[in-house]
């Protein structure tokens, strides 16, 4: 099964660790679209998602359509995404 994972930035220093992160965890069922909010998208989907998701903090990511818990409070912990699947085929 499928993985929509969705990682929202700012592309900045604290960002691309975790974009690169993520990347690497990632598995052939892990299809990664990432949203840089600085340039936004030309159809403006990612600042719909960004609502939707209720999305206060970046980085951040969403797992099939949920953001993950560590991206509510917290940081985003290498933990977070193996939980969400990220990188298990």
């Amino acid at each position: 099964m499928k993985r929509q994972v969705e990682i929202f930035t700012s592309n900045c220093p604290v960002c691309d660790p975790v974009v690169s992160m993520v990347k690497d965890l990632a598995c052939d069922q892990c299809e990664i679209t990432v949203y840089d909010l600085v340039k936004q998208c030309e159809d403006k989907t990612c600042l719909s998602k960004l609502k939707e998701y209720q999305i206060k903090k970046v980085p951040a990511i969403a797992v099939n359509g949920k953001l993950l818990d560590c991206c509510q409070d917290q940081g985003i912990t290498k933990e977070e995404l193996i939980k969400a699947g990220i990188g298990q085929g």
